[in-house]
């Protein structure tokens, strides 16, 4: 494996340096050397006795050291395996295979207990799915760290992994938001330097969420009813959230009609009169993009044939519409609210689940 640095010269004889690799990684230089004195992850020859220079067999393996950490393979065992694999076997027993296959692609058996703290408190609570929070927080962290390393394989088989041993709604609410937070404040607190890293997590965000509802919607046409209407408001780009709720609806056989960023007010206005929408969802990322008085006008339009005309549901999602909303609209905090509000029986039931929020 042949790397080139940032002007292009090949590294092929003099291997790379530790400040290079660690870029090319997307991990700190201080890691590297923890990793080389802890687990004997370091290069196999060093310049001078001193520096270190890695060679392409030692990136390969240090590759793989960072795909099994962020599968969650503790440190000291992903070593092993990496270092086993570098010598040209998959793992150093039969054991360590199987727990490396099971955690990094399957992931669906509790760890063992964690120690005791002395004093502490008790072992934390399991989730329905069998994983800690703490598990679940090192599945946020390896899903950062494979978008930082720009790790394309890495980051899809993570995504595709928590929607299958979680749920699409625990997988975005507990996995996926948290992960593309962190790597929003990275890319926020450097500038523009780490936008790629934003832009692909992103997009295999995306990608996982269409995939989830293509195979729903592709069984057998959902029950017959009116769609559910999905926007972003007027100047509005951020769909992700959007996208998660169109998947759910979808897995709950409750057909939608996704419309997508920066719908224009007048074509909101047709589609809710076109299609007579049970509820109507409004996507607004910041204050600046919040449109109250659209709200309210989707949410006095009256539709139907005449004589029996009624309204939608007008939901507002996103952080740009503060936490009073206003009388007529509602205010999910999630998407397992959404998804309660969506699926209530009629108006009053969805006003009365609202109004429990606070």
């Amino acid at each position: 494996m042949e790397l080139t640095t940032e002007d292009g010269t090949s590294t092929a004889g003099a291997g790379v340096t530790t400040g290079f690799l660690a870029r090319r990684l997307g991990v700190s230089p201080t890691t590297l050397r923890s990793w080389d004195r802890r687990y004997g992850l370091g290069p196999a020859v060093r310049v001078d006795g001193r520096h270190r220079r890695w060679s392409p067999d030692d990136v390969a393996m240090l590759q793989e050291m960072c795909r099994l950490t962020a599968a969650g393979l503790p440190p000291a065992e992903a070593a092993r395996a990496a270092k086993e694999t570098a010598r040209g076997r998959v793992a150093a027993s039969p054991a360590l295979e199987t727990r490396t296959r099971t955690t990094a692609r399957a992931r669906t058996g509790a760890r063992a207990p964690q120690r005791a703290k002395a004093a502490g408190p008790g072992p934390e609570p399991k989730t329905a799915a069998g994983r800690t929070g703490a598990d679940l927080a090192q599945e946020c962290r390896g899903l950062a760290r494979a978008a930082v390393r720009l790790d394309a394989p890495a980051v899809q088989e993570l995504l595709t992994t928590a929607v299958r041993t979680h749920g699409l709604t625990r997988a975005w609410e507990e996995v996926m938001v948290p992960a593309l937070r962190a790597v929003g404040r990275r890319w926020e607190a450097s500038g523009d330097r780490h936008v790629e890293v934003e832009r692909l997590m992103s997009w295999h965000v995306s990608a996982t969420l269409l995939r989830v509802y293509v195979s729903a919607a592709g069984h057998e046409p959902p029950v017959s009813s009116s769609p559910v209407l999905l926007a972003c408001v007027p100047g509005e780009l951020h769909t992700l959230s959007l996208e998660a709720l169109n998947a759910a609806l979808a897995e709950r056989r409750v057909p939608v009609l996704m419309l997508g960023a920066a719908v224009p007010p007048e074509a909101l206005t047709a589609a809710v009169r076109r299609v007579g929408p049970p509820a109507v969802v409004l996507w607004s990322q910041s204050w600046s993009t919040a449109n109250l008085p659209l709200a309210r006008h989707l949410a006095a339009t009256r539709w139907g044939v005449r004589g029996a005309r009624t309204r939608s549901r007008v939901l507002l999602g996103g952080p740009g519409w503060g936490d009073e909303p206003g009388p007529g609209l509602l205010r999910p905090g999630h998407l397992a609210e959404a998804l309660r509000l969506i699926t209530a029986p009629d108006d009053r039931t969805a006003a009365t689940t609202a109004q429990a929020r606070s």
